[in-house]
């Protein structure tokens, strides 16, 4: 069996491991949520790769020793530079992959999962003020019919309004909901739903959905 392996994926999380390596969490798009370690110290070219919300192509090693893995490479496709450059969209997108990954990746659906959470992200750097929330509420009503914890019946509590927006923006790409028209009371309906939805999925609220 093989030790090395490459896919498609997208950092969610990267945290210390030790004095100078970190643990970085993936979506990859052959095996859902990934973890492996980054080695190298602050100069190495590897560690400003791996950064979150970046994606492209990754290349692990596994020890089978310890079973762990360990990334040799990362080839970055999209670095989206415009989100760590405001703070609101950093927080959003933080909630992004808070969500993806208390969602355990989307369940089997790796690879629809991963190019969801990319369109959501690719949006997400281009929003202004006035909509990285709704770029973030298409993204949590779209993951809730993704993982199948979307109830038809749940639904209809909503008011006309807040029910019609999220069906509209069902249908169209992150990039475009923007352009949807919603009163603020009904946003912030249509949002509270759709995260007690995945609230009562997951057993808990993510403190990333309040910033």
């Amino acid at each position: 069996m093989t030790r090395f392996s490459a896919c498609p994926a997208l950092v969610l999380r990267v945290r210390p491991s030790g004095e100078s390596n970190r643990e970085a969490v993936f979506l990859t798009a052959n095996a859902g949520i990934s973890r492996a370690f980054v080695y190298g110290g602050a100069k190495s070219k590897l560690r400003s790769y791996v950064s979150p919300f970046h994606s492209g192509g990754l290349y692990l090693y596994h020890d089978p020793v310890r079973d762990s893995y360990k990334v040799t490479d990362f080839d970055v496709r999209n670095w989206r530079p415009g989100i760590r450059e405001n703070y609101d969209r950093s927080m959003a997108a933080a909630a992004i992959a808070e969500t993806v990954i208390a969602g355990f990746g989307g369940g089997c659906n790796w690879n629809e999962a991963l190019e969801q959470a990319n369109a959501s992200l690719d949006a997400m750097e281009l929003a202004d003020a006035a909509n990285i929330s709704r770029v973030l509420v298409h993204f949590l009503w779209n993951w809730a019919e993704l993982t199948g914890i979307y109830s038809g019946d749940r639904r209809f509590r909503l008011s006309a309004p807040a029910l019609r927006w999220l069906e509209t923006s069902s249908t169209l790409p992150a990039a475009e909901v923007c352009s949807l028209g919603l009163d603020s009371a009904s946003f912030l309906e249509a949002k509270n739903f759709c995260t007690n939805l995945i609230a009562s999925a997951i057993g808990r609220r993510l403190k990333s959905w309040e910033w």
